[in-house]
């Protein structure tokens, strides 16, 4: 029997991107606020966490009204009003992309989230944008939430720990659905769904001043959310059967800190708290060790027998993003179900750990759990790349950073782990997640915009935007 180490001519070469990142027009075509609208630029990027993770009514009241402070989310790059030229860049004349995976804003699709009827002129948008994404010969993989929720939703409800909310989601999927189920033939019903402590107002929408215990409710609010999750596919597998349905993470299991007993216990449940999702989502019930973790810290979690039930629907394919990886040791696990950076890897200047391994590692682990189609649907390492005097990017650390994750690619598929793609995260430089900074840059392409929203706007391609070209050429040959 040969061993293959070849992606073959159907893999998917694809660019990772998320609409409040890039679109901007914040207030246009009828869309109302969603929550990454209200994400601050905040000089000092060890403060972000006001953005990601616990927030109050106040601070949202307060950031609505507020037009003098730096909010990035709201301008993107102006991919509203320029995505025809930037997917030109991308696609089949361009750096020769086969896939291309982004969000719909929930927020123009529902304004408000609970309105009676979507915003026909936002799904106009979305139509243009779609047909253009294959007309570029890329093939759509669009991400239904991924921290675009209604701002609405917070403040008249509780975010996702409403259990109105799991009601207003299963609508607003199958209208994405029934509009474009004749396009786009994979989907991602939620951006990496384990992220409930960092992310976790940008992802759950839950203010914590609205609940008794921030910490229950996030658990009672993803839960939530993986009961609407099951509702979409259900729906979706009864009327659209040959569109595929995917769940996603961010990242995956912990390394144990020590070869203590304790330590590799503490990571062992540190990690089934991060299989949980795609347990759920992908072999359709709660799993005991969930009820054990549950009971261990005292929350109340509320599952109906139907929603149980419902539950059953599971996914068709998993994916997730990879940046680096974590250790957990016992101290780690018992203060909050935390992992922390590994300090024999190299990191990026924000910290992030370099571990191209770790990519194998985790491709194993995942397919030996889910046996079923893996997709790596974000993947790449944030740089504050400098413009030379005439116009130029030199960022040879770039093509180094994927030619070692590629190659480890090549050896899951050679371990026999049914990888079908993998997406740059992000080829264009669009405004970063976790810290709203222009100035953290993924892309092969530059975009001429800075922190605080200055600049030319123009799109300037990076010295490893030809190296790119060539690896998707030739299927991920020539790594050189």
């Amino acid at each position: 029997m040969m061993i293959e180490k070849k992606f073959g001519e159907h893999f998917q070469w694809g660019g990772g991107f998320a609409a409040n990142q890039m679109e901007g027009a914040y207030l246009e075509g009828g869309k109302g606020l969603c929550l990454a609208d209200i994400n601050e630029f905040l000089s000092d990027v060890a403060i972000d966490k006001k953005n990601n993770e616990e927030i109050t009514t106040a601070y949202i009241a307060n950031a609505v009204k507020e037009n003098s402070r730096n909010f990035p989310k709201r301008r993107g790059i102006d991919f509203y009003h320029r995505y025809a030229e930037d997917l030109k860049l991308l696609g089949k004349d361009g750096l020769g992309l086969n896939a291309y995976r982004t969000s719909i804003n929930w927020a123009r699709i529902f304004p408000n989230g609970d309105d009676e009827k979507p915003n026909e002129e936002g799904l106009r948008f979305y139509d243009r944008l779609i047909d253009e994404i294959l007309a570029n010969g890329m093939e759509p993989m669009i991400t239904m939430s991924h921290y675009e929720m209604p701002l609405n939703l917070t403040l008249k409800y509780t975010g996702w720990y409403s259990k109105e909310t799991i009601g207003f989601f299963e609508k607003y999927g199958k209208v994405l659905l029934d509009r474009y189920y004749d396009k786009v033939k994979k989907w991602i019903l939620v951006n990496q769904i384990n992220l409930i402590t960092h992310e976790s107002f940008n992802h759950l929408g839950i203010a914590e001043d609205k609940v008794e215990n921030l910490a229950e409710a996030k658990y009672q609010g993803v839960i939530n959310e993986m009961i609407a999750c099951a509702g979409i596919t259900e729906y979706s597998h009864n009327h659209y059967p040959d569109v595929e349905i995917g769940m996603m993470l961010c990242g995956g299991p912990a390394y144990p800190a020590t070869c203590k007993p304790e330590d590799v216990l503490a990571a062992v449940k540190h990690n089934q708290m991060e299989y949980f999702y795609g347990d759920v989502l992908l072999r359709g019930k709660i799993p005991g060790y969930a009820y054990r973790f549950f009971e261990d810290h005292g929350f109340n979690i509320e599952v109906s027998k139907e929603e149980a039930e419902k539950l059953k629907n599971h996914c068709d394919f998993f994916s997730f993003s990879y940046y680096y990886t974590r250790l957990c040791d016992q101290q780690h696990y018992e203060n909050g179900n935390e992992g922390f950076r590994n300090p024999e890897l190299p990191a990026n200047p924000w910290g992030w750990s370099i571990d191209p391994l770790g990519l194998r590692t985790f491709l194993n682990l995942f397919y030996d759990r889910y046996q079923c189609p893996i997709y790596i649907t974000e993947n790449g390492i944030g740089y504050a790349d400098e413009l030379t005097e005439d116009s130029q990017i030199h960022d040879p650390y770039r093509p180094e950073f994927y030619r070692q994750h590629i190659l480890q690619m090549k050896e899951a598929l050679a371990d026999g782990v049914d990888l079908r793609g993998y997406y740059f995260w992000a080829p264009l430089d669009i405004v970063s997640c976790s810290s709203s900074e222009m100035s953290k840059r993924y892309g092969f392409i530059y975009t001429d915009i800075d922190d605080e929203g200055n600049g030319s706007g123009k799109r300037i391609l990076k010295d490893s935007y030809a190296w790119a070209k060539k690896v998707i050429a030739s299927q991920g040959e020539d790594l050189e």
